[in-house]
C-alpha cells in the first residue's frame, strides 16, 4: 500500500468512528469518555485529511478544502475511486 492509499485509509476508518461516536453521542450526551475519544479521533481525521491534501490535493469542496494555483480539484484519482 503506498502513501495515498494509506492515508485514504485512514481518513475512511477515522471518518467512520468520528461518524459512529457522533450517533452515540446523540443518544448519550452525557457520557464524557465518549466526547473525549470522539473529540481525539475528530483531531486525528483533521491531521490525516491535511497530510493528505498537502501532498496529494483537495478531498472535499465548496469550502472545506482549500486548493494551489492551478485549481486542483479536477485531478485525480477521485476520493471514491479507490478500491479498498
Amino acid at each position: 500500500m503506498n502513501k495515498r492509499e494509506h492515508l485514504m485509509r485512514q481518513i475512511q476508518e477515522l471518518g467512520f468512528a468520528c461518524l459512529d461516536l457522533n450517533l452515540y453521542l446523540d443518544t448519550h450526551p452525557d457520557c464524557k469518555e465518549a466526547l473525549i475519544y470522539y473529540n481525539r479521533l475528530c483531531c486525528q481525521l483533521d491531521k490525516a485529511t491535511k497530510m493528505y491534501e498537502m501532498h496529494f490535493g483537495p478531498l472535499t469542496n465548496f469550502g472545506h478544502s482549500t486548493s494551489t494555483y492551478p485549481w486542483q480539484w479536477e485531478e485525480g484519482p477521485w476520493p471514491w475511486e479507490y478500491q479498498c
